[in-house]
């Protein structure tokens, strides 16, 4: 049961080369995609060049879709979903990858800006499951969009170009902690205290002003606003600004064998599972790449995967074959194949207690498999059928795809969720397999390139013959 170390497979030269190669590509695609807008829309419009037709205009026109069609549509802009039709028809079943691209962080309140002793700050409501402690004294960045009532959408990127100024949380300097220290983690830092500092030059007062302008500094970051957005401070409160971390990806150890940046979790999912769906030709079974939004707070809201976006969508491509009937959908949707592609626990040598090193996920070892997540008693997971895996098993071992198998930590330790029994709700047969990351839901989160590369692998692997 020992799994092999899969950059053994990879020794130095052409095959190594690929490996980095795919890693390059994937690290600077989360240096710039850090919210889930930006992922779709990068994603839309690299699907859209390699020939994917955009479903709604297919409606409009009433166009019949046939075997090997590419069809991408976006939900809100804060997901989306490709298909490849197969040779046989939808009914018969899909082969799907679902992941999330949604990341915890940081997100401002609606009506985030005040003052505060001549310094202009600007309030937060975390996102996710966080240690908040991890969230000071780094540089942060603002990225998201201001919608103003005139309908124009300005589009906010703050920290990440060069030459930006960068924002933070402060903490409190080690001097005057002690009774801070003495708190448990989860309240060293709370979270009402998450709030950014954005500056602190008072606006000039105007000639001829009578008394002392209340609140200059933050009248000066409105001028600035105002200035280069165009934008009113009443504009919060139909914005989504994300606080996420300043900075790119970087290559990790002298080797440069991994990768450490901000929303791997899931993004290091979803990249390799749009990648696979671009490589799909002419499939025996419709191929999907599902990639949706608020799965770090429960798969909830319009865009999460328990809306019915993904069902509805499904829909309006069968009525585009020829072939929708309710009962058609329903066994579509029976007839399904899914790998829930979302992370893992990485066991780290540093905090070897919380894991069951015969049943835990390691670096280097290929893409991991979760027959099941959950907490404690397996509570809120989906568990896969045996039969299911089986078949998994021999399609990974026919392509040498390496792959490990895993558990959340030691029973009665923690747990967590994914998607996967929501897609599970409609009788599909559903399994968690990612990739195995350290820090997870930290602001820096690492993970090894030959997993990523594996998992690119075991999803090219399952769209083609499960």
């Amino acid at each position: 049961m020992d799994r092999k170390n899969a950059w053994e497979k990879y020794p130095e030269g052409e095959k190594r080369d690929q490996v980095f190669a795919f890693a390059e590509e994937y690290r600077k695609f989360l240096s710039t995609c850090k919210t889930e807008r930006e992922c779709t829309k990068a994603f839309y419009e690299r699907a859209k060049k390699m020939g994917f037709m955009d479903l709604e205009g297919l409606i409009a026109a009433k166009q019949q879709v046939k075997p090997g069609d590419k069809i991408v549509t976006t939900n809100m802009g804060k997901g989306l979903a490709l298909f490849v039709i197969g040779q046989k028809p939808v009914e018969a079943g899909m082969n799907i990858l679902g992941a999330h691209i949604d990341s915890p962080r940081m997100d401002l309140k609606q009506v985030p800006l005040y003052e505060n002793t001549d310094l202009a700050m600007l309030d937060t409501h975390y996102y996710g499951g966080v240690k908040k402690y991890q969230w000071v004294t780094l540089p942060l960045a603002l990225h998201g969009v201001i919608c103003k009532k005139d309908g124009i959408t300005v589009n906010v990127n703050i920290g990440d170009k060069p030459g930006d100024p960068v924002f933070g949380v402060s903490d409190l300097l080690i001097h005057l902690s002690g009774e801070q220290l003495e708190k448990k983690a989860a309240k060293v830092i709370e979270g009402e205290n998450l709030d950014l500092l954005i500056g602190s030059i008072p606006a000039q007062k105007g000639d001829g002003e009578k008394e002392k302008k209340k609140e200059r500094v933050k009248a000066n970051i409105l001028d600035i606003l105002s200035k280069d957005y165009g934008i009113e401070e009443e504009d919060f409160l139909s914005a989504e600004i994300e606080v996420v971390p300043a900075g790119e990806a970087r290559d990790y150890g002298l080797d440069r064998s991994m990768i450490m940046g901000y929303g791997h979790d899931d993004r290091v999912c979803a990249y390799p599972s749009f990648e696979a769906i671009l490589q799909v030709e002419n499939p025996q079974y419709t191929s999907v790449c599902l990639l949706v939004d608020k799965e770090e707070i429960g798969s909830v809201g319009a865009t999460g995967m328990q809306s019915r976006f993904f069902e509805n969508t499904v829909a309006e491509v069968m009525n585009l074959t020829g072939a929708y009937s309710e009962l058609a959908l329903r066994r579509a949707l029976k007839n399904s194949k899914v790998l829930s592609s979302d992370v893992s626990a990485a066991f780290d040598p540093n905090y070897p207690a919380v894991m069951e090193k015969r049943n835990c996920a390691y670096f280097g070892k290929g893409i991991v498999f979760n027959k099941y997540t959950g907490s404690r008693g397996k509570s809120g997971s989906n568990d896969a059928n045996a039969e299911y895996v089986a078949k998994l098993r021999k399609i990974m071992d026919d392509n040498e795809v390496s792959f490990q198998t895993a558990e959340l930590g030691k029973v009665d330790q923690g747990g967590g969720g994914t998607i996967a029994y929501i897609l599970a709700n409609y009788n599909m047969s559903v399994i968690d397999s990612g990739v195995a990351v350290l820090n997870m839901h930290a602001p820096w989160e690492i993970i090894s390139k030959v997993d990523l590369y594996e998992a690119l692998r075991g999803y090219m692997a399952f769209l083609k013959e499960a």
